[in-house]
């Protein structure tokens, strides 16, 4: 490939970046529901490997891409940039919409890429490292991907072994910061241990902060765990989370629309958020600075009206500015803890968090005239039935037939003056005997134990003093810690390695 191509392609590709920040492309741009193939889609070995070649062809979320292999098919699309012939009635469509795409420098990127690409190779590649390539109609494909539209992924290669489509179901994104700070990842872990144990699936995408914290907080509570990358499956990044990323094997997935071997970009990473806001059911953002890439993915999520919530951080921290801006202009619910985010998400009874309620007092079984009539009676001194009736604002039957239900109950007593509250016995423990009270007589001192008139009596050991309050700091209970981790969990992440955006 000439350096000029390449060059080319790399412009392609930040454009395609560009307009992913902009969020899922508006509804006057997606193709009808036609354009979309239907569940019936036969997964043929033809099929696999044409997309695995125009995977490699054309940039990740590729609208333009999506919309030909929409509309004739993935080996027909092959044959077609092959003979640099696009069908009329395909050109004549894209020239309809709002921002109609330049078709000849589609054509001669897609047509360089695909000369270049070799998709024997890749799912040779793919076999090799354990990983599996899945396109719409495989029994493992998500079906909520397809919401997507044009931006709906060629395909995916996973690595785990956990089926994509079940882990998937039930499921919730949670994102944040890559510098977190310690309450960012002290949040993120506790979100991924209580979503994990209420039976939701953790999604994030695996980087550094609040997504490795997440992802950790999922598998201490021995759940698995989605991680979607932009970058190859089998391209460790970053690489310090080589060891949590095969844990994650074992009992999650790691799932890319990129072939194996690519390594990420900053584009990759901000269209990578639109598959982390499509295959849940909601989406948290935990701490997230005013330009965070974690915003991105709560666009998208919106776009896709799924669920977002945001956690309050600090007035004063940067790291949580992004989250205060989504309460402010009320696009997500504040979420402070997984019950909350349950509660938000869960489409079934069970899957609703309990109110939280104060304790149930004795008052609380009284019916609303009762509880009138007892707010009414007075402390001290009495009243009438009459004077309580009004004060109540109830009839003086019913306040007559409240005030014997009360003086039943022990709440009000009736003295010559009228009716007053009564007061309540307070609860004390009983005391000992005077016997009791009265210390132990002391043993007779034995001659041989007393000391020489000349020595010096013996003195106690001196007092034990506790270190000064400074030394002391509150144990703050982390959810990871507090469970059995592997080393692979336990592994320090460095603060000076970051990628880019979320």
């Amino acid at each position: 490939m000439t350096e000029s191509a390449t060059q080319s392609d790399r412009q392609h590709e930040t454009a395609r970046g560009v307009e992913a920040v902009r969020g899922v492309e508006s509804e006057s741009e997606i193709e009808s529901e036609s354009e979309i193939e239907s569940e019936s889609e036969i997964e043929s070995e033809s099929e696999i490997e044409a997309r695995a070649a125009l995977m490699r062809a054309a940039d990740v979320g590729d609208v333009t891409m999506g919309s030909l292999v929409a509309q004739y098919g993935a080996p027909q699309a092959v044959e077609a940039i092959r003979t640099r012939t696009l069908p009329p009635d395909f050109i004549a469509r894209q020239a309809q919409h709002e921002r109609p795409p330049n078709l000849t420098s589609c054509l001669n990127a897609w047509y360089t890429r695909l000369a270049a690409a070799n998709p024997a190779a890749d799912l040779e590649a793919g076999r090799r490292s354990g990983a599996r390539l899945i396109i719409p109609g495989s029994p493992e494909w998500p079906t909520q991907l397809n919401q997507l539209g044009r931006s709906r992924p060629l395909g995916l290669w996973v690595h785990g072994n956990a089926d994509l489509r079940f882990s998937c179901l039930k499921s919730v994104a949670i994102v944040g910061a890559r510098a977190a700070t310690s309450y960012g990842s002290h949040i993120a872990a506790e979100f991924g241990v209580g979503l994990s144990e209420s039976g939701w699936t953790v999604v994030s995408g695996g980087a550094f902060g609040v997504d490795g914290a997440a992802h950790k907080g999922a598998l201490a509570a021995g759940a698995p765990t989605v991680v979607v990358l932009a970058c190859g499956v089998d391209v460790s990044y970053p690489s310090a989370h080589e060891p949590l990323f095969a844990e994650i094997r074992e009992k999650g997935v790691l799932i890319s629309e990129c072939p194996p071997g690519v390594h990420p970009t900053r584009a990759r990473f901000l269209i990578r958020n639109r598959l982390i806001a499509a295959l849940s059911r909601g989406t948290v953002v935990v701490e997230a600075a005013i330009r965070s890439g974690a915003l991105n993915t709560a666009t998208h999520a919106l776009s896709l009206n799924r669920h977002l919530g945001a956690v309050p951080g600090p007035i004063t921290s940067a790291m949580s500015a992004g989250c205060h801006k989504l309460l402010r202009e009320r696009k997500a619910v504040c979420i402070t803890s997984p019950e909350d985010m349950i509660d938000l998400v869960g489409m079934l009874g069970d899957d609703l968090a309990p109110q939280i309620r104060a304790p149930a007092v004795p008052r609380d079984r009284l019916n609303e005239p009762t509880k009138r009539v007892l707010d009414a009676v007075p402390a001290r001194g009495g009243a009438g039935p009459a004077s309580i009736a009004v004060a109540a604002g109830l009839s003086l039957d019913t306040t007559l037939s409240a005030l014997g239900g009360l003086a039943a109950a022990g709440y009000i007593e009736r003295t010559p003056r009228g009716w007053r509250l009564r007061k309540q016995p307070t609860t004390y423990r009983k005391a000992p005997d005077s016997a009791a009270l009265e210390p132990p007589p002391l043993p007779e001192p034995d001659p041989t134990d007393i000391p020489p008139p000349h020595d010096p009596p013996p003195h106690d050991p001196p007092p034990h003093h506790p270190p000064p309050h400074d030394d002391f700091r509150p144990a703050t209970p982390n959810p990871l810690t507090e469970r059995r981790l592997t080393p692979a969990q336990d592994r320090p992440e460095s603060d000076t390695q970051h990628d880019p955006g979320t």
